[in-house]
This record gives structure tokens, C-alpha cells and sequence, in this order.
């Protein structure tokens, strides 16, 4: 059936509530307009003005956040990914985003298609994806449902990732019944360009043909951004057509097309096409520009008989992309493209005007602003009502001295060792593809953080996922804090420089005063330690309305943060115990504290208490130190203390080497539990030669970080801690490794 023959509804106030939009926005829209949009202009506004789009409940506040830096060559809204400047020659792209939503609807197809969107990012800028990471967020293991969410999204990102060819070299997976019903899949990818061979996605030179590159458009994934920007309901499930379907086949395609085309400098601009399609990237580009686009939808390669203006521009069809090139060279852009057996359709030109004009069977369809649609332009700009939650002060007055501990600390640290949170995660990294094209130094759950080697220098990029969202909900300012600090100690831990980060702001409805309250003191506390650790924020995704119908998940703003190893043969450093009779040593804060830690979780069934303390300025003199101290060849192994408090890190570093401890913790502050269980801030576990000891207690005191000497490195696979007693490393090791496999069979 040809579009001019379908009668389009009637465009009125009820049904741009059904799109999502409100009343004030509809009026802005006829406003703008000068007169009531066509169906395809409200279809296109709908998508542009949500939520995943727009940032319209968000853009004020993450304006806020540190954007400068000395590495910078790209900065945060500028481009599709971050862009940063890692020497010879070479800059490293790398953004992270979430695909929430359709995971729980439909998890294999949600997840693969955001690892492909997240690469897509990556290459419209002239970047070779070179890594990948992940944080994945679910409900409690016991449910079937969930069970069935961990296994599809699992094999999403495997299935397309390993397809595609690039390697997974960090990520985290955390359970709690929070995310019940709505999981959060967040992707991240990095890529490698050479210095002033990126492109731009943008819409310039009158004249200029505009391409469709890539797979064909059908029906799948219309209104996928407004689905993205709506709370999960019963009604969910009838959204399926809403979720992507894949082809990493075609996305492999496209990446190695889509470099070659800009070495013919044909190339203008490019965009990817992901959330809203053609309406987002031709709206994107032109308003980039300050020039307009006219585009003949008839032309668009369509999967589908009889698909309107409509459906052709909100389609979020995978593995398409959109190409201005120069005028008279459009043939040897669609000659490339059609090299590797993909469409390359010239759908418009660049025209003098600042509108994206549709046309569709001799009809204009849509004749809009540019800018009008756009995040940071005319799309709206929100700041929400704020109050902060009753709960906070309850929680963060519980005296967890009047809790009674177990006494049995050894039989309390296999129970942790057993926690889905501090277990192996072994079953997850295994259907990933670690170690596709060569450069992986440190894969998934071998060190605190992943290293890649940057081929051709001696150089390797270090990254990390990291978010504890149980502190966020404790204390959203120190959690966001702690996100952001602990990704750099991961980063650090691995012996690399904390470059720069992006985000991935998961949070639950922004038009509920405390979910909003939470999300600002939440980007304060990042903030707070970005500025601290001059570690700018070169971009990411708000993904608001994580909530399901019973409540909101956990606040969790997960960061990837990326490092930098100059040597990375002789500076990257691992967890794991390295040989017999090193001395092992604490460096850091004191261990105090057992607020939202995994032992009042798992033992006590309780999340309560405040955050763990932090001291920012000191935690900048610890990682300054121990990087230093890694340079200089005195650290053999280093190993942040987080989840389950020193006792699971003391236990991890045998489990990983396979090796045997013997240590004291009578010296360290605080109770036996908060020794032994803190998640205090702050603190690493590391070892070193016997000769270099008085050298390395030097170092770290001047420095003004506290040491204290535990033990030494064995050989007889025991770890022994005097006030506890021994545990065997095989039986830790069998509980640790377990526990997934026994779960998911």
C-alpha cells in the first residue's frame, strides 16, 4: 500500500499524549511550527523531544560536570563519542550507553543491539573499535525470570561481540532485588584514530548528497527512544516490535566500508543511525551545520512493502548509517560501500535552508527546524522538583554495633566467598570473546581493571566499569563520589593513569522529587571527584524511568573510566600473589565502617547504614603514590579492596595465583568485623620484594599514606590470618568459581 493512500490520524492534544509528549509540548510544537504538526512531525518530535533523545529532565544538570582537560580532543555533547589525546599520534574514542529497556523485554536481541549501537558510535567517527566492556544490573538469581534475563542478555553481547570481532576486556555484573524487572545493560566501547583523521557529523556544503549507508530499514525498533523514556509496565510486553534486531554480519561490514570511505575524502559527515533513525541523524547533522537537508523518503532501501514516512524515519532498523559527501563524488562513496555488499542510496541533498524537509510519494511529509529538535537547541530544557528522601535519615543513622555478629569468622567469609556479587563471574566472561585480535593483556575478572595494548607503541589503554548503586542509595553524593573514585583505583590498581570518563546515570522516574533530588547530589558527588582527579567527563546517557511496577532500582551511575599505561609490558600490574615470600602490606585508609557493605547483606539480610567514608583528597595522594611506586618496579601485585572488605581481596589474591598468605590484622583500626568486612574507602592490598620493604614505607610516608605490614606470600596454598584462623585456597577457590555455573547449570 503506497504512504499517499494511508489516511493518517487526526493530530490533536490526545494523541500527542500517546507519543509521549504533554500539553505544554504540543503547544510548543504548534508554536514553532506556526500551525498543528502533520502525523509524521509529531512522530518525529516525539522521538527527538524524549527522553533518550533530548535529555530534556537532565541537560541542566550534567552541564554542570567537568568537561575540560589537558588530554581532551573531544569533548561531551561535541561529537558521538569522547575523544582523548593518548600520545604518538593517536586518539582513543570511547563512550558508554545503555539499552535498559529492551533487554527486559526481549534480553538477547536488546543486548546485542546495544553493543552494536555502542560500536556504531565509535567508527561514525573515523575510530577502529579495538575493546569493549560492560556493567550489567539484575534482580535476584532465585527468580526464573531473572535467570532467563542473565542468560539472553549474556548471549547477546556475546553472540554479536564475538561476531563482530572485538575483544571484551572488563566489565561487572551485580545482582539485588532492586533491578527485579528492569535490568540495566550498559555497553561501552573503544576505539583507536590517528590525530586529525576523524570526522564529524555534520551537514554542511548546498549541493552536497546525502547517503544512506548500511543494512536496509524495516519496521523494527520504531519509537524505540520513547519506549527508552517510559517506565516498564504491564503493558511492556506488547511493545516488542520496539527492540532492534541485530546483524553483527552487517555491522562488521559496515565498520570496515565505513573506514575505507573516509580515506577517499569524500566523505563530509557521517552519523549513525541508532535511537530515531533517519528523523535523529538527518535533524542531528543539519543542526551540527547550520545547513538544511532535503530528503525523498521513496529512495530510502526498504525491508518492507508499503512502509509510510513515518515508519521510514522513526525505524531504529540496525547497521544503517548517514553520509553527507562532496557533490560529483557521491559514486565513489556508494562504490565503496557497495564493495562489501551493502546499500549506498544518495535519499537528499544539503539545501539552504536550517530544516530537514521529508518528502514522501511527491508530498512533503515533514518540514521542520533542525535546531528546534535537537538536545542543547529547541528541544525543552527541564529542571525538576527536588526532595529529599524520608528514608535517607533513617538508614544512615542504623548503628550496626547493636546487629549480632557470627563469631565464626572463617565459616562468615565462605558465605561471602558464595555472595553472587563477590563470586567468580567466570560463566559470564567465558562466552565472551577475550582475546580476538591479539592486543589483550588482561581479560575480564584476571585484573581490577582491563588492558589493551595499543599496537605499534609501547603503550596500553586500561579501562574500567565500576558503580556500587547500594552506596548511591545510602548517601547519592558520596556514591557518586565513590564511582567515580573507585574506577580510577581499579585503573590505577592495573598501573595505568586515569584519563577520563563517561557515564552511563541510570535512575527512575525524574518527574519524582526524590528520584530527581538523587540524581543531582548523584552527579554532584561525580563531579565532585572528577574535579579531584582531573578526569573530565567527555560524554554518555541518562537513562531515566528505570523502574518497574513495584519501585525504583537502586540510583546507579555507572562510569567507565579510562586509563593509560605508557609501558604497558612492565607497568601493567595484576592482583594475584606473585611469589613465595613477598611481603604483602596494606596501604590506606583506616577499616572502618560497615554500612551498605556485601557482609550486612549476605549475612545480615540488611542494606542500611551510611556509605563508606571518604576522604577525596587523601584517596588523589593514593593513587598518585601507588602509580608512582608501580613505575618504579617496587609494587608486584595490587588489588583494590571493595566488595566483602580486605578479607574477600586477601582471599581473591590467593584465589587467582593459587598461591598461600600468611598475615596479621591486629595493627589495622577498628573492630574484628570492620577489619575483616569494611568496605571503607581507600585501601589496597599490594606486595613486594623483602629488599624493597623499607624503600616502599619510605615512599608511601612521604606521602602521608599510612602502611601496615600483614604477612607474606606462601607456598602451601593456606591463607592464614592469625585472628581467624586458615582457610584452604582449593576449597575457596571451588566455592568462589561455583557459584554462577551451579545457578545457570
Amino acid at each position: 500500500m503506497a504512504d499517499a493512500t494511508v489516511k493518517e490520524p487526526e493530530v490533536n492534544l490526545e494523541l500527542a499524549l500517546e507519543h509521549g509528549l504533554n500539553e505544554e509540548e504540543f503547544e510548543m510544537i504548534k508554536t514553532r511550527l506556526g500551525r498543528v504538526p502533520t502525523f509524521t512531525e509529531l512522530g518525529v518530535y516525539s522521538v527527538m523531544w524524549s527522553e533518550h533523545c533530548s535529555y530534556k529532565n537532565s541537560i541542566v544538570e550534567l552541564k554542570k560536570l567537568p568537561r575540560e582537560g589537558e588530554h581532551m580532543l573531544v569533548g561531551a555533547g561535541e561529537e558521538n563519542a569522547g575523544l582523548v589525546d593518548i600520545g604518538d599520534g593517536l586518539g582513543c574514542a570511547f563512550k558508554i550507553e545503555s539499552h535498559n529497556h529492551p533487554s527486559a523485554i526481549e534480553p538477547y536481541q536488546g543486548a546485542a543491539t546495544g553493543v552494536g549501537g555502542i560500536h556504531r558510535d565509535i567508527f561514525t567517527m573515523g575510530a577502529r573499535p579495538v575493546a569493549s566492556l560492560n556493567s550489567l544490573r539484575f534482580g535476584s538469581l532465585e527468580n526464573p525470570r531473572v535467570r532467563y534475563l542473565l542468560d539472553g542478555v549474556v548471549r547477546g553481547i556475546g553472540d554479536y561481540g564475538n561476531s563482530f570481532g572485538i575483544p571484551v576486556i572488563g566489565g561487572e555484573v551485580y545482582f539485588d532485588e532492586s533491578y527485579e524487572g528492569n535490568p540495566l545493560v550498559n555497553a561501552m566501547s573503544i576505539g583507536l584514530v590517528e590525530a586529525g583523521k576523524t570526522v564529524s557529523a555534520i551537514s554542511e556544503g548546498i549541493g552536497n548528497p546525502v547517503i544512506i549507508v548500511g543494512a536496509s530499514t524495516g519496521r523494527d525498533g520504531i519509537h524505540g527512544a520513547t519506549f527508552a523514556s517510559e517506565e516498564i509496565s504491564e503493558e511492556s510486553e506488547a511493545k516488542r516490535p520496539s527492540v532492534q534486531v541485530g546483524d553483527p554480519f552487517t555491522e562488521k561490514l559496515l565498520l570496515e566500508a565505513s573506514l575505507e570511505v573516509l580515506k577517499t575524502g569524500a566523505v563530509v559527515g557521517m552519523q549513525d543511525m541508532g535511537a530515531a533513525g533517519i528523523a535523529c541523524s538527518t535533524s542531528e547533522m543539519t543542526a551540527k551545520g547550520g545547513q538544511g537537508m532535503l530528503i525523498d523518503l521513496d529512495k530510502v532501501p526498504a525491508r518492507e512493502e508499503g512502509m509510510t514516512a513515518y515508519e521510514l524515519l522513526l525505524s531504529e532498523s540496525q547497521e544503517r548509517m548517514l553520509i553527507v559527501a562532496e557533490k560529483g563524488r557521491e559514486q565513489e562513496v556508494i562504490d565503496v560501500y557497495e564493495k562489501w555488499d551493502l546499500h549506498g542510496v544518495v535519499i537528499g541533498e544539503v539545501v539552504d535552508t536550517d530544516k530537514v524537509t521529508y518528502m514522501k510519494d511527491g508530498e512533503v511529509k515533514g518540514d521542520m527546524f533542525a535546531e528546534h529538535l535537537v538536545l542543547g537547541g529547541g528541544a525543552p530544557q527541564y529542571i525538576r522538583e527536588t526532595k529529599k528522601p524520608e528514608y535517607l535519615d533513617e538508614v544512615q543513622n542504623f548503628d550496626t554495633s547493636s546487629l549480632k555478629h557470627p563469631s565464626d569468622h572463617q565459616e562468615t567469609i565462605k558465605t561471602l566467598l558464595s555472595s553472587v556479587n563477590v563470586a567468580s563471574k567466570k560463566w559470564v566472561h567465558e562466552q565472551y570473546d577475550t582475546t580476538v585480535r591479539t592486543n589483550t593483556v588482561t581479560a575480564p575478572g584476571a585484573s581490577d581493571a582491563g588492558v589493551i595494548r595499543v599496537k605499534g607503541t609501547n603503550r596500553g589503554l586500561v579501562a574500567k566499569t565500576d558503580c556500587n548503586g547500594r552506596y548511591v542509595y545510602l548517601n547519592p553524593r558520596r556514591g557518586g563520589q565513590i564511582a567515580v573514585i573507585e574506577s580510577a583505583r581499579n585503573v590505577v590498581c592495573s598501573g595505568g593513569k586515569p584519563l577520563a570518563i563517561t557515564n552511563c546515570l541510570n535512575f527512575g522516574n525524574p518527574y519524582k522529587p526524590e528520584v530527581y533530588w538523587t540524581f543531582k547530589e548523584a552527579l554532584g558527588g561525580m563531579g565532585d571527584a572528577c574535579k579531584a582527579l582531573n578526569t573530565p567527563v567527555t560524554g554518555g546517557n541518562v537513562s531515566f524511568y528505570n523502574e518497574n511496577p513495584n519501585s525504583a532500582i537502586f540510583p546507579s551511575p555507572i562510569i567507565g573510566m579510562l586509563g593509560l599505561i605508557e609501558d604497558v609490558e612492565n607497568h601493567t600490574t595484576t592482583p594475584g600473589f606473585k611469589n613465595d615470600g613477598d611481603v604483602v602490606m596494606y596501604i590506606g585508609a583506616q577499616r572502618k565502617g560497615l554500612g551498605g557493605t556485601e557482609y550486612l547483606k549476605k549475612i545480615h539480610g540488611l542494606t542500611t547504614g551510611d556509605a563508606p567514608d571518604l576522604d577525596i583528597p587523601f584517596e588523589v595522594k593514593l593513587q598518585e603514590s601507588l602509580l608512582d611506586a608501580i613505575k618504579k618496579g617496587w609494587i608486584k601485585s595490587a588489588h583494590d579492596i571493595s566488595d566483602g572488605g580486605l578479607v574477600i581481596a586477601l582471599a581473591e589474591k590467593a584465589i587467582f595465583s593459587k598461591k598461600g598468605v600468611k598475615v596479621s590484622v591486629k595493627d589495622l583500626a577498628g573492630t574484628d568485623h570492620e577489619v575483616l568486612f569494611s568496605e571503607a574507602q581507600s585501601g589496597v592490598l599490594i606486595t613486594l620484594k623483602p629488599d624493597d620493604l623499607p624503600t616502599v614505607i619510605s615512599h608511601f610516608g612521604q606521602h602521608e599514606v599510612p602502611t601496615h605490614v600483614l604477612g607474606t606470600v606462601t607456598g602451601d596454598k593456606k591463607m592464614v590470618i592469625e585472628e581467624v584462623g586458615s582457610l584452604d585456597v582449593e576449597e575457596m577457590s571451588e566455592i568462589y568459581e561455583g557459584v554462577l555455573p551451579g545457578i545457570m547449570g
